[in-house]
């Protein structure tokens, strides 16, 4: 058995002549929140990507405890635990804030659609819904339309989905994207909540979130992992300074 909940190995992705992942091998621990970090045009999107099935790799393995899922697409990845969060909402918005995350309770059961009684009405559903919702500080915005609730609320409602879908890793693409000061406040404090009992990778270009939140990360350049260590270990590292933080900017800046 492999001590990994999510590794790759050799990973590579091409567009054209650009080798978006350039053999990455890239490790997660169980229950630790990893961060991968890294420049623009670093190949984050491409790995997360292949990490939940959109896209598959030219070549290497996807494993997830330690089962090759490298061909699976996303909704079996779904059923194995793994949730994804968007770096845009993809939320049902017309739709209360309830509803969507009761739906994500109902797919996890397996109840059936084919009476289209609302899943809201069954009541071990909307308890388990209500349940994630609470987790989330959402649960008072239950029965409100999701357009009507702002940005930061709606990445709130994707953890309470992800939370719902009882998904052992979440695939976390820069949930901070849009959020102003408080806001990103409030999913700092939900993600250190959620973390100590998820595993999380977690794509982010805020780098005080970064420091705040990671139990290790990873830093991408050009499709290849440079390095991986802790917090600490990553701001003492000299070739990350000079490859992703800067050298003007120093440790501090990060």
């Amino acid at each position: 058995m492999t001590d990994f909940i999510l590794e790759t190995q050799h990973l590579s992705k091409a567009f054209g002549g650009i080798r978006a992942t350039d053999d990455l091998d890239l490790q997660v621990l169980p229950g630790e929140l990893h961060a991968v970090i890294g420049p623009n045009g670093a190949g984050k999107t491409t790995l997360i990507s292949q990490l939940c099935g959109l896209q598959t790799p030219d070549t290497g393995a996807i494993l997830y405890k330690g089962k090759d899922i490298t061909n699976l697409p996303p909704y079996k990845r779904a059923h194995l635990g793994i949730a994804r969060s968007f770096q845009i909402t993809s939320l049902i918005m017309e739709m209360t804030v309830l509803d969507n995350v009761a739906l994500a309770v109902q797919a996890r059961m397996g109840s059936s659609f084919r009476f289209f009684k609302p899943a809201r009405q069954i009541s071990a559903i909307r308890d388990q819904a209500m349940d994630c919702l609470a987790r989330v500080n959402l649960a008072h915005r239950a029965d409100v339309l999701t357009h009507e609730l702002s940005h930061g609320e709606h990445r709130h409602i994707e953890i309470a989905i992800a939370l719902a879908a009882k998904a052992d890793l979440m695939l976390l693409d820069e949930p901070m994207a849009g959020l102003g000061v408080e806001e990103s406040r409030a999913m700092v404090d939900l993600l250190t909540a959620v973390k100590t009992h998820t595993t999380i990778v977690l794509i982010e270009h805020d780098m005080d979130v970064v420091f705040a939140l990671a139990d290790r990360i990873s830093v991408l350049v050009y499709g290849h992992i440079i390095a991986t260590g802790s917090p600490s270990e990553i701001r003492a590292n000299k070739e990350v300074e000079i490859a992703y933080l800067g050298e003007e900017s120093g440790a501090s800046a990060c």
